[in-house]
């Protein structure tokens, strides 16, 4: 049997998500593809973080962001599945899916290939949403991480991910 010990910033921060939104009566999901479920691994680390943490959804490929999240084939072929619309459409996807009053979505480039001139290695793009929330409250930004190695740039995204999932004012 592996024990897999998750670093000790990413379960913290993780356990002031799971607390702050208790507090706010909210739930959360997440849909990922660079951090392959690390942000989910981190939430449910958490004891109790089932009245909180509603779904995590893994799409690693294209084909399952389609099919799970319901991000068009339109978008990935025109902005790729590392951009701030793909991000978006699997942040509502994982919303629509699920029962979370809040949904954040991580897609990047973790390395150590797959990277280009216009994206990077470290490259990951961010998206958030909340659940009747009006459009004036999109949360998408693209992020550079350093490239300091796959694992880096995975617990970068996590952590930026579970800083999303904060309720305003925590």
């Amino acid at each position: 049997m592996i024990d897999t010990v998750l670093p000790a910033e990413l379960v913290a921060l993780a356990e002031k998500v799971i607390i702050a939104n208790r507090r706010a009566g909210r739930t959360v999901s997440v849909a990922e593809s660079c951090t392959g479920g690390l942000v989910s691994a981190a939430l449910t680390e958490i004891a109790g973080s089932s009245d909180v943490f509603d779904a995590g959804f893994i799409t690693y490929s294209n084909d399952m962001k389609a099919e799970l999240l319901k991000v068009s084939h339109d978008v990935l072929d025109t902005f790729g599945a590392v951009s701030i619309a793909t991000a978006w459409a699997m942040a509502q996807g994982a919303l629509n899916k699920s029962h979370s009053h809040v949904a954040v979505a991580i897609t990047g480039i973790a390395g150590p290939g797959g990277g280009s001139e216009q994206k990077p290695v470290g490259t990951v793009v961010f998206a958030r949403a909340e659940r009747g929330a009006s459009p004036d409250k999109v949360v998408a930004d693209m992020h550079h991480f350093e490239n300091n190695g796959r694992g880096g740039v995975r617990l970068q995204a996590a952590l930026c991910a579970l800083e999303l999932l904060l309720p305003e004012g925590a």
